[in-house]
């Protein structure tokens, strides 16, 4: 990835080649994410990429019912390099989805685009993303 691809670019790259990136600044040491070009913390301009080793807590959680369709949960994940992101836990009951679980990320394929989403940490280490 150069310097000129764009934040958001250089973060789908990575989810295509199954890794969750996001940024830290060397500046004020903040991890970053969703993917900018300047810090949010202190406004550097030279953020570095990182890749998450994709393991984290749920912090907080819902279940979505939608007529018609099955139940889901939307969840906020605190990854353990210090940033927070929303996605949601597949692989248990929405019900189920606990606030302070272990959960792991795994990249998946919706509609043809790589997405982020979370299992339960047990259960993604017998599952391949």
């Amino acid at each position: 990835m150069s310097d000129s691809t764009s934040p958001a670019l250089a973060y789908a790259e990575g989810l295509a080649a199954g890794e969750l990136r996001f940024q830290h600044c060397p500046a004020c040491e903040h991890a970053v994410f969703h993917p900018r070009v300047l810090c949010p913390h202190c406004g550097a301009e030279s953020l570095e990429w990182r890749t998450s080793s994709g393991l984290g807590a749920v912090y907080a959680t819902t279940v979505l019912h939608q007529r018609g369709a099955d139940p889901y949960n939307v969840c906020l994940v605190d990854l353990d390099e210090g940033f927070r992101m929303m996605s949601r836990v597949e692989g248990i009951a929405p019900e189920s989805v606990a606030i302070g679980a272990r959960v792991r990320v795994a990249v998946v394929a919706r509609d043809s685009e790589p997405l982020a989403v979370f299992r339960p940490a047990e259960a993604a280490q017998e599952v391949s993303a």
